[in-house]
């Protein structure tokens, strides 16, 4: 997305300010009791923004709820550049461009595509300008994003529809999964952590120490920690929970799971620990430690498997559902959060040769728990 930084530069020059304004197999567990005697380490993180859904106001920012001839503008916002957000950014820009042709109408989501890099104050100022262009809706990319702009148009109609949000109620995105309220929905990659949790110990069965490795600072891995916590309590498994909030925080954490001798290494849908997979993997491979993480983006940027559902399908899929708020008068309030059978284990095979694992019997050991199995090699993006 070669765009991506000049519409970044664009952001922030226009806003001229310096002050921040930002299934897969198996079940899935309840939130565990915290384990005093697991270790936890990683630097205090930035809470990111809350706002429960609103009632919409009569007042509206956008032209969807009274047609605007055809022709409608959809700000797209990405929480950062990395390879799964890239693909469903990809994907759904390329479906509201089939939906157009079909409905014929125009949705402008070109001039209002931007990228927070992961920043606060950029997405806020972001979400400031999409709203003085009174664009008629906005895709927001993965959870931070989402609360920002959600926050940012509190009060008005326009409607918002997220996407990759693990957990949308907990979010405070959504007042619940069938019917969200106010003027949001969109589409969930909840993460199935028993099943990876299963895929882990069908890999090596003897496994006595599993490291947690996520970003505290994220909605999306807080269920999913306490889901694997409470998986590996009742199977009397230690863990060693660690967490960064940027990249050398991250390279840190993992430099500190391997000290601890840890058997394999667990991350969920985090943004943060995906961003710091392509700087980590190879830490893990030196120290023979396979990387488990709940998306097929970390086994193609090194971890040795990603677990969970088609990205590009997730896009397809939130494009849909704009298409249909705008032009085919669905309401937000009242559609369905959308989520995926995310059965699918994405293996790294460069990654499985260097830490001698023999793919024909692990791949026969996943099988039971999962509904797929791909393989890929390391690289920076997909195809």
């Amino acid at each position: 997305m070669k765009n991506n930084m000049r519409k970044i530069v664009t952001a922030v020059l226009a806003a001229g300010m310096s002050a921040a304004l930002f299934t897969g197999c198996g079940s899935s567990g309840n939130a565990a009791k915290q384990d005093t005697a697991s270790t936890e380490a990683g630097a205090a993180e930035t809470v990111q923004n809350e706002a429960p859904a609103s009632e919409a106001s009569s007042e509206s920012t956008g032209a969807s709820s009274q047609g605007n001839g055809g022709s409608y503008k959809v700000g797209i916002v990405q929480f950062m550049d990395h390879a799964s957000l890239n693909q469903i950014t990809e994907s759904a820009e390329a479906e509201l461009d089939a939906r157009a042709a079909e409905l014929g109408v125009t949705f402008d989501y070109k001039d209002y595509f931007f990228n927070g890099q992961g920043d606060a104050t950029t997405l806020n100022q972001i979400a400031a300008e999409l709203k003085s262009d009174k664009v008629d809706a906005v895709i927001a990319i993965a959870t931070p994003a989402a609360q920002i702009v959600q926050s940012a148009f509190e009060g008005t109609d326009t409607p918002i529809i997220f996407s990759a949000v693990t957990d949308p109620v907990g979010a405070g995105l959504a007042a619940s999964m069938d019917a969200p309220g106010a003027n949001i929905t969109g589409t969930s990659d909840a993460l199935n952590t028993n099943a990876i949790m299963n895929l882990i110990l069908a890999q090596k069965p003897e496994a006595s120490k599993i490291g947690l490795l996520y970003s505290k600072s994220e909605d999306a891995s807080k269920q999913a920690i306490e889901d694997a916590k409470k998986f590996l309590d009742e199977k009397k498994i230690a863990y060693v929970k660690k967490s960064g909030t940027t990249t050398e925080e991250v390279s840190s954490a993992a430099d500190a799971l391997i000290a601890e001798g840890v058997d394999a290494v667990f991350t969920p849908t985090d943004n943060t620990i995906m961003n710091a997979e392509l700087a980590i993997y190879e830490k893990f491979i030196k120290a023979g430690i396979p990387h488990y993480a709940g998306a097929d983006s970390f086994a193609l940027n090194g971890a040795f498997l990603g677990f969970g559902i088609n990205y590009k399908d997730l896009g397809k899929a939130t494009a849909d559902m704009t298409a249909d708020i705008l032009a085919g008068g669905a309401k937000p309030a009242s559609t369905p959060v959308q989520t995926f059978d995310n059965g699918i284990a994405t293996i790294n095979t460069d990654t499985a040769e260097a830490l001698g694992i023999d793919l024909t019997k692990t791949e026969a050991a996943f099988k039971p728990f999962c509904s797929g199995i791909v393989e890929t090699k390391t690289a920076k993006s997909f195809d």
